[in-house]
């Protein structure tokens, strides 16, 4: 185990956990009445809105459900997988650069989350529900293979173009101590 620091972060700092990045002590402010009003070319641009990861997995969930749904009701087979696609797609195109590591792990997750919870739903009348659930969830998740494959690639590869490398770069400096 390491040697730790005993009198804590420099006077004046916080800790690294708690400092953001490109926000130093050092850095001056002006306070009250001295601060200039900002001009109308300083405003800066509005940026389309973001998602955080966890609003992310939660669009992946309800698009599957809702899928999954659509498929029994509507006798579409296509639905789930095409929902659950569509929906990684949009999560990953929105979703804040700095939790794109957290949504890249978790869409066959949220998946299998929905479809269980959607399966438990449709078999909820039926006379053997373990029977009929565990029935519904091996058909609908050898159905949509290739549509949870297609989901989980395009997420890993617009992930990476995204940053998704400095995002793992970051968690192992962290672990390693040396952030």
């Amino acid at each position: 185990m390491p040697p730790r620091k005993a009198d804590g972060p420099e006077p004046g700092n916080a800790p690294y956990f708690v400092r953001t990045k490109g926000r130093g002590t050092s850095i001056p402010r002006p306070r009250g009445r001295n601060r200039a009003a900002p001009r109308r070319e300083e405003v800066p641009a509005r940026r389309p809105p973001r998602l955080t990861g966890r609003g992310g997995v939660l669009g992946i969930v309800v698009f599957s459900f809702v899928g999954t749904l659509v498929t029994h009701w509507a006798d579409l087979p296509l639905a789930p997988g095409i929902g659950f696609t569509l929906a990684c797609l949009l999560s990953v195109c929105l979703v804040r650069p700095s939790d794109l590591l957290s949504l890249s792990v978790s869409p066959p997750i949220a998946f299998f989350a929905a479809v269980v919870a959607a399966e438990s739903l449709l078999a909820l009348g039926s006379e053997g529900f373990a029977r009929a659930l565990l029935l519904g969830l091996a058909s609908r998740l050898a159905e949509v293979a290739p549509w949870l494959f297609l989901g989980t690639a395009l997420v890993l590869v617009i992930g990476v173009s995204r940053g998704l490398p400095g995002n793992i770069r970051d968690l192992g400096d962290e672990l390693n101590g040396r952030r």
